[in-house]
């Protein structure tokens, strides 16, 4: 194991153990196959899934293996006017599972997300029964504020342009703190502790995946 690695799998169990107090759970895969079997050993066959945009989730591969799986799938990208992406939606805060990356978590075990629509952090803070969080080792960051800063400089700017956004940042790849139409930065929120005692598992993983 390279000396990155090594200090990463560290980190990695710093992070864990201070999840706990946060009344969130940790876990810890040396590469994207492992998580992907670790996410499937959470999720009962039979269980109602939806997940929000992620890069992580579907660069580990995670995604085909949903697809393959024996699951009830709710899926927003089949929507196809207002109305059904509403209706879809609703279903979603019902899922059994819900399945997102984070942009950011700090040593301390604090999850730090920016969306521009917030379905994905609304899911987050409440709705699904479990959400399960897919994060490579390049999320992790030291303090709340370097997690907002990563989002704003590494983060968003790809974003904006992998959904063809017409802001600043798609432009330039450097945050304009902007108030645009197409912004994808509405709302910053922290997640300090899971209300709910175990509702919110987070996989680590020894590998850079998404933005």
């Amino acid at each position: 194991m390279s000396f990155v690695k090594q200090s990463n799998a560290n980190a990695a169990a710093t992070i864990i153990s201070r999840l706990q107090k946060r009344n969130m759970e940790g876990y810890f895969c040396e590469t994207s196959e492992e998580a992907v079997k670790m996410a499937i050993s959470l999720m009962p066959e039979g269980s109602v899934i939806s997940w929000g945009g992620s890069m992580s989730i579907s660069e580990c591969g995670l995604m085909d293996a949903i697809q393959d799986g024996n699951y009830t799938l709710i899926d927003r990208a089949k929507a196809r006017t207002p109305q059904e992406k509403r209706e879809i939606y609703a279903k979603t805060v019902m899922a059994d599972y819900y399945l997102m990356s984070t942009n950011a978590i700090t040593m301390e075990g604090e999850l730090v997300n920016i969306d521009g629509f917030c379905n994905r952090v609304a899911c987050l803070c409440a709705g699904p029964e479990h959400v399960i969080v897919i994060a490579g080792m390049n999320k992790v960051v030291r303090t709340v504020q370097d997690g907002i800063d990563r989002i704003r400089t590494k983060a968003a700017p790809p974003n904006t342009v992998r959904l063809n956004k017409n802001t600043p940042c798609a432009k330039t790849g450097i945050c304009g703190d902007c108030y645009s139409p197409d912004c994808i930065c509405s709302q910053i929120v922290i997640t300090r502790r899971s209300g709910i005692p175990g509702r919110i598992k987070i996989i680590l993983v020894n590998e850079d995946l998404g933005f």
